[in-house]
């Protein structure tokens, strides 16, 4: 399993390949996080071509089972964001994760 890229360390690319300092990119990050959640709050889709979307899903109330006592409890209904990743990020991912047999390295 790989390592964890943090976001200090999404801006230290972008910074990087963009010429800009730390704390411009930093800002940029920043105001783009901001802007997501502020659309989602507003019930705003937000679709990123070639990268994915993300949405406001409702999930209804529904039985569940608490994994430690087995007790069936309730759980409320909620809405909660999600992200769909696109068909090309997907392939972009998945083919570089693949050998030359075909079989992904481990």
């Amino acid at each position: 399993m790989g390592t964890t890229t943090t976001k200090a360390d999404l801006i230290s690319t972008v910074a990087e390949k963009t010429g800009r300092t730390i704390m411009e990119t930093e800002s940029t990050v920043n105001c783009l996080f901001e802007s997501i959640i502020d659309s989602l709050k507003t019930r705003n889709r937000i679709e990123i071509r070639g990268f994915g979307s993300f949405n406001i899903r409702h999930k209804n109330l529904r039985k569940a089972r608490n994994p430690r006592t087995g007790e069936q409890v309730m759980v409320a209904e909620k809405d909660v964001p999600t992200f769909k990743i696109s068909r090309d990020f997907k392939s972009a991912v998945t083919d570089s994760l693949k050998t030359e047999t075909g079989h992904r390295k481990i």
